[in-house]
């Protein structure tokens, strides 16, 4: 399965998406299926692989109907790709599309399969609204009677109250809290004030504004539902008007949080081609740059640890194997689901206190060049349909690389559930 007994290398190809949207905004009537099919047909058509078969597609959602539960197959199946070509779902929470694309590259790497699309989507608009455990109950303990009698007994214990449909759940089963109020606690823990988080966001916005003037996304992003750029964009975003915004998780004088520097609920989709570097060359396909390195970390968020933290674990491990510093990049790409977040990990690898009693260091990783930063945007400004996130910055990141004509770039997501994904990728 090894090639001459060694891992091959994973090539990124490159990959395509749709303009994120809010969620309730452009794309209320599209399913995750409509926005996964129209990215794998964008990809397809861009690499040229109608009536191919790929060797596994991985993609995910992390809201989902019941009725997408073989999502991936049912979107490549109308992608136009080979029937032949099959496909898995997944699911890491926010990390998805980035585990999708370890899943993928390590299938590569050991010689299973020679090419495949790692990806995900998730729609906030088409939520699954399911019926209370109440009238759930008394729907099964009806099919479940096998007299007319037995099957209509249930039906007298049905209340008003069962009436009331339940809606995808937003806070941690173990803490009872939302991701929002979990980071206002870290932001205070970590000293993240207002201020910083607002100047961060408005770069953000500033950033992937120019990099839609300056052409960048033009090859990366496929129209959809007629929409051609990401509608969060704020482009008279200014650190004035930001400032005005109250806090939404803590309503208190000590809160930091606003809508303005968290990331909106959204919708879209996104997907990477990945090959071995054999293929790439059989099918005259420029790879932008390679999957190198990847890992994935939890946390105790219950008792000790923030819920948003694992990625600063999750690096320094990394950066351990890979035998780097954390300066030996030229770009990083740090997904901002809060603003909060980033900037605490960032301080979190500045801490010698932090990198010696939480990461095992001697002293601490240190900090990191700014202007390297989500260079073409983050997600406070494009959003972040939680799938679909990673793919985006995978995308891009390989975009960059190639275009820089060399270098390395770093990876950071957080997720649900106190985890983190991360990812090196180095120019071909």
């Amino acid at each position: 399965m090894l090639h001459d007994g060694l891992a091959r290398r994973v090539a990124i190809i490159g990959g395509m998406r749709i303009p994120f949207a809010r969620a309730h905004s452009i794309y209320t009537e599209a399913s995750n299926k409509d926005m996964m099919t129209a990215t794998l047909a964008a990809l397809v058509d861009k690499f040229d692989l109608r009536g191919q078969t790929l060797g596994d597609v991985a993609l995910g959602a992390v809201i989902k109907h019941s009725r997408d539960w073989n999502l991936a197959r049912e979107s490549v199946m109308a992608s136009g790709l080979s029937m032949r070509t099959p496909g898995v779902d997944m699911q890491r929470a926010c990390g998805t599309s980035i585990e999708a694309a370890i899943h993928i590259g390590n299938k590569i790497a050991l010689g299973q399969i020679e090419a495949g699309i790692a990806g995900g989507t998730d729609s906030i608009s088409d939520a699954p609204i399911v019926l209370n455990d109440g009238i759930r109950k008394v729907l099964l303990a009806s099919h479940r009677g096998r007299s007319l009698l037995k099957k209509i007994t249930p039906w007298f214990g049905l209340r008003p109250g069962h009436l009331v449909p339940e809606f995808p759940g937003v806070t941690e089963p173990r803490t009872g809290l939302s991701m929002g109020e979990s980071m206002e606690i870290t932001a205070k823990l970590f000293e993240v004030t207002r201020e910083h988080q607002d100047q961060l966001t408005l770069s953000s916005h500033m950033k992937a504004a120019a990099a839609y003037d300056a052409g960048f996304y033009e090859d990366l992003i496929v129209p959809f539902y007629g929409a051609e750029e990401d509608n969060n964009i704020r482009r008279d975003s200014t650190y004035e008007k930001l400032q005005t915004l109250k806090p939404v998780f803590d309503k208190s004088t000590a809160g930091t949080m606003t809508a303005g520097n968290s990331t909106p609920l959204t919708d879209g989709a996104a997907a990477v081609l990945m090959s071995s570097e054999e293929w790439a060359i059989r099918k005259n396909l420029p790879i932008a740059a390679y999957l190198t390195h990847c890992k994935v970390a939890a946390v105790n968020f219950v008792d000790d640890d923030g819920l948003l933290m694992a990625p600063a674990y999750a690096v320094s491990e990394m950066l351990s194997e890979a035998n780097l510093k954390l300066q030996d990049f030229d770009f990083y790409e740090i997904h901002e689901a809060f603003a909060a977040q980033t900037i605490a990990t960032i301080k979190a690898w500045q801490s010698e206190q932090f990198c010696r009693e939480k990461l095992g260091r001697n002293r601490a990783l240190g900090p990191i060049e700014l202007t390297k930063l989500n260079v073409k945007g983050g997600s406070l400004a494009m959003g972040h349909p939680f799938a679909a996130s990673g793919a985006r910055v995978i995308m891009t990141l390989a975009k960059l690389l190639h275009e820089n004509g060399g270098g390395r770039g770093l990876v950071s997501v957080c997720t649900a559930g106190g985890m983190g994904v991360t990812a090196i990728l180095e120019a071909a």
